[in-house]
């Protein structure tokens, strides 16, 4: 389970505070696929890096009883002087996994050739998001953060991250962002809405889905 205990996040915008989450408290089930649903600037991508631990709340806390990923799709987990291999093999290092058979899977998903052993900071963002995808599907977690990174590459690349992403959801827990409502109800089995700071829990995907097409009317 993920819970959030008087969760407060806000940045100061042209001289006034502004608050992106509210005095957050909810507990959100274990090993569940959860949709999280949001306009554009409700929160989203912070939520995800709060919940991940990335970034500080300005009050309360978010803790969880499983293992979590960094938020997938945002980088944040990369140094950008170190190479795709270092990177990968300095992960394998942190979560204790093996570091040669994580290199091998991440430099076979991720197909981005000899730019493996080049620096993150000469990647383009679609190199940097297979390879960000390739490393946390080569680690096993309790809960996936996933946000928007399925949509990476092309045609044939997306068939290959959905069929391993499927495969580590039959196993696993994940909080899914992705304007692709059809990719949230393949994925997703319930849902949170994030809206003024402050998140509803659906048991029913679509009930939340409707909800948030009302929240955007």
């Amino acid at each position: 389970m993920i819970v959030f205990d008087g969760l407060t996040k806000g940045f100061w915008v042209r001289r006034q505070y502004v608050t992106v989450i509210d005095n957050l408290s909810l507990t959100l089930p274990t090993g569940r696929s959860l949709a999280l649903l949001g306009g554009n600037g409700a929160g989203k991508s912070t939520l995800m890096q709060l919940i991940a631990g990335t970034m500080r709340p300005d009050s309360g806390e978010v803790w969880s009883d499983g293992s979590l990923s960094w938020p997938v799709g945002l980088g944040g987990a990369f140094h950008r002087d170190l190479t795709g291999a270092q990177n990968t093999r300095f992960l394998a290092r942190v979560y204790g996994v093996d570091t040669e058979e994580l290199s091998d899977f991440v430099q076979d998903f991720a197909e981005i050739g000899r730019h493996f052993y080049a620096p993150i900071r000469t990647y383009s963002s679609g190199m940097k998001s297979r390879l960000t995808f390739g490393i946390s599907m080569g680690i096993p977690f309790d809960t996936y953060l996933v946000d928007e990174v399925t949509a990476v590459g092309d045609q044939r690349f997306k068939r290959k991250s959905r069929a391993v992403f499927r495969d580590r959801m039959s196993k696993a827990g994940a909080i899914l962002v992705s304007h692709n409502l059809e990719e949230l109800r393949e994925f997703c089995d319930a849902a949170v809405v994030l809206k003024a700071g402050q998140l509803q829990y659906y048991d029913d995907l679509e009930a939340a889905i409707e909800q948030h097409k009302k929240n955007m009317a």
